[in-house]
């Protein structure tokens, strides 16, 4: 894993909304942002592994090796939380679980310098989650489609000298019923917040990152979303009492690429272990 001497130290970082397993997942960009850091607590925060869209026919070695890399951060001791999300829900059955320094929750709150963080997924609030799985499963598959032809776009685009551009954002910013969607997810879980008296509270699920405070007439809390490793590559990052937004960009990471040298894909046994308990129990079909 390289000398943790020369990596970002952070106290707190959290990534959500990696959906390993399908085609949009920028895996291998998530593993170069990885390998920078050196933090404390890892928040997983949901969709981490998209068990709705796995398929033993599409599981490249990237997406192993950012596995591959968390085991290896339980091996060491971090602390890891996986907060379940609704594409790999079928953990919230092992809800409770722990290994070594691995635990599986539903939420999590953390005192965070005298200050309290509520953790979760945010599926909690989707309507179309509790009342129409079926849609919103349909409704994933097409986002995944979605992303494979903005891939296509993009790539003729840069052919051309255009700048890249997301389908996927245009279409929220301007559909109106998801741009009211997502002020509506962030209105919840603020007013959810204030009444709890949290100081922080940090979701993933729809895919638009954030970092705000926000005040009510009944108080006032930070709204901070994670966003996602699909379209916008981002994380949130906590160290020195203060949150920050990481958004990835592929130019800080081209001189590292030139002395990386080629890493052993073979599992170490002890991640083997950790991982082949993990998967004993699921079930996963084609």
């Amino acid at each position: 894993m390289g000398s943790n001497k020369s990596k970002r130290k952070l106290d707190v970082v959290v990534i959500s909304d990696i959906h390993l397993g399908t085609y949009g997942c920028h895996a291998k960009e998530l593993l170069k942002y990885l390998k920078s850091i050196n933090p404390q607590i890892v928040i997983l925060n949901g969709d981490i592994i998209d068990i709705w869209q796995f398929s033993k026919r599409y599981w490249p070695k990237s997406h192993m090796k950012v596995i591959k890399y968390l085991i290896g951060w339980v091996s060491q001791g971090k602390k890891v939380y996986y907060i379940t999300g609704n594409h790999d829900e079928m953990l919230r059955k092992f809800v409770g679980f722990e290994l070594g320094s691995l635990l599986i929750k539903n939420k999590v709150v953390l005192e965070l310098d005298e200050k309290k963080a509520w953790f979760f997924h945010g599926d909690v609030f989707d309507v179309t989650m509790q009342h129409s799985k079926w849609l919103a499963k349909l409704g994933a598959v097409g986002y995944d489609t979605l992303i494979l032809i903005n891939k296509a776009v993009n790539y003729f685009s840069s052919l051309i000298g255009k700048e890249k551009i997301s389908l996927s954002k245009k279409i929220k910013d301007s559909v109106k019923t998801a741009v009211k969607f997502i002020n509506n997810f962030e209105e919840t879980a603020i007013k959810i917040a204030i009444d709890n008296k949290y100081d922080y509270v940090v979701c993933g699920h729809i895919h638009q990152p954030a970092l705000k405070e926000i005040e009510t007439n009944n108080g006032s809390v930070f709204y901070l979303n994670s966003g996602d490793w699909i379209e916008n590559l981002t994380a949130l990052e906590y160290s020195e009492k203060e949150w920050k937004l990481y958004k990835y960009n592929d130019k800080h990471y081209k001189k590292e690429e030139a002395i990386e040298h080629k890493e052993n894909d073979i599992l170490d046994k002890t991640s083997k272990e950790i991982f082949g308990e993990l998967v004993a129990d699921f079930n996963f079909k084609s």
